[in-house]
């Protein structure tokens, strides 16, 4: 296995520290502030010493290849981008607090997602229409290394899926504006300019995101261990376990402890880091 580590202010002697841990002398420069540790032996104290430095840190089978992937899928909120939209528009509603809250918990698993986010919906009632034109306008942001890594899948033909528990307003603007090949949403209900309180169709919950994952693999021929999958909630662990290799981003305990990786420190162009 290779260790491969990586963080905003990891340098080359926190490397070689890292070395004397994994007891292998061939590390390999991959980036600025990340490496690649050939050969690696799994010693009980590397996590906690790269959580103590910020690093985040994966164990990687040796011949891994970023272009032999086939389908990569994430997560919109909190992943691609860095706000939860739904927050935002509770924002706008005078209701951020009550909808944040709920957020959380549906995150953290302790609430079922599509009753979270029927609850969620409800606060947005009266809301107008163009408060969804200004929270993308507005506060919509592209994670840092989101377009490094989007590059990096039109390069190499690795097709993109993007699933949300969000809203097909911003999804389908991100989809056409970024280039990405698939996606799957919610769809707000609207009646003349005023959002009613209620969503139109099936709700994407976590069964919803793992079946449309495995849909787009089938259809391309993807086997697992050509895909990925990146999310940061508990509604993406269905989704993420079907993946070949699933990153858990900046996300929740409950998901880094079920996924191969987790990028708590870096950015999505972490991702690239992972494959050889």
């Amino acid at each position: 296995m290779n260790l491969v580590i990586q963080g905003p202010s990891l340098n080359a002697l926190q490397a070689q520290e890292a070395a004397l841990l994994a007891r292998t002398p061939a590390i390999e420069t991959l980036a600025e502030h990340a490496f690649r540790l050939r050969n690696a032996s799994f010693d009980a104290a590397i996590p906690a010493w790269c959580e103590a430095r910020r690093i985040d840190h994966a164990f990687m089978p040796e011949g891994r290849r970023f272009a032999g992937l086939k389908l990569l899928a994430m997560d919109m909120d909190s992943t691609l981008i860095t706000i939860e939209c739904i927050d935002e528009l509770g924002d706008m509603a005078g209701r951020k607090a009550e909808v944040a809250q709920i957020t959380a918990q549906a995150m953290r698993g302790e609430i079922d997602y599509p009753e979270s986010l029927r609850r969620r919906v409800a606060l947005l009632a009266g809301l107008p229409r163009a408060a969804l034109e200004r929270v993308y306008e507005e506060r919509l942001r592209l994670t840092p290394g989101a377009e490094a890594l989007l590059a990096a899948c039109r390069r190499e033909g690795v097709r993109v899926l993007l699933v949300s528990g969000g809203f097909t307003f911003f999804v389908e603007r991100l989809k056409e504006r970024l280039g990405i090949d698939y996606a799957i949403s919610n769809v707000l209900e609207i009646d003349g300019e005023r959002l009613t309180g209620r969503l139109r169709g099936r709700i994407v919950d976590a069964e919803a995101k793992a079946a449309r994952f495995r849909a787009v693999a089938q259809e391309l021929g993807a086997a697992k261990g050509e895909t990925v999958a990146i999310g940061d909630g508990a509604n993406d662990l269905k989704m993420m376990a079907q993946a070949g290799v699933s990153v858990a981003y900046r996300a929740k305990p409950v998901v880094r402890s079920q996924a191969t990786c987790a990028l708590s420190w870096t950015g999505l162009d972490g991702v690239l880091n992972l494959f050889e």
